[in-house]
């Protein structure tokens, strides 16, 4: 004799996660940039503490890189807030 399942109990509602694949793909762009930012901004430092090095203030350093920062870090916050189930 087999057993009859109760049809009256209500099914667990299928998990689905919060993010999908375009929401992903954006936060790996932004920490691609982020990460490209941090590497430009490195280095330019003197071995020697008595002599001053002026390739400190370029403008790969002043300018460029934090502006990729920033960039990346404004894509990750579109990347969290992005509806990948809204249709248009």
């Amino acid at each position: 004799m087999s057993k009859k399942q109760n049809n009256n109990q209500p099914q667990k509602p299928r998990q689905e996660f919060i993010f999908q694949k375009k929401n992903y793909l954006f936060m790996f762009v932004g920490l691609a940039l982020i990460s490209l930012g941090f590497i430009l901004m490195s280095g330019g430092g003197s071995d020697d503490p008595n002599v001053f090095n002026p390739e400190i203030y370029n403008f790969r350093r002043i300018r460029l890189a934090p502006t990729l920062v920033l960039i990346g870090l404004g894509i990750e916050v579109y990347a969290i807030l992005l509806n990948p189930h809204k249709k248009k």
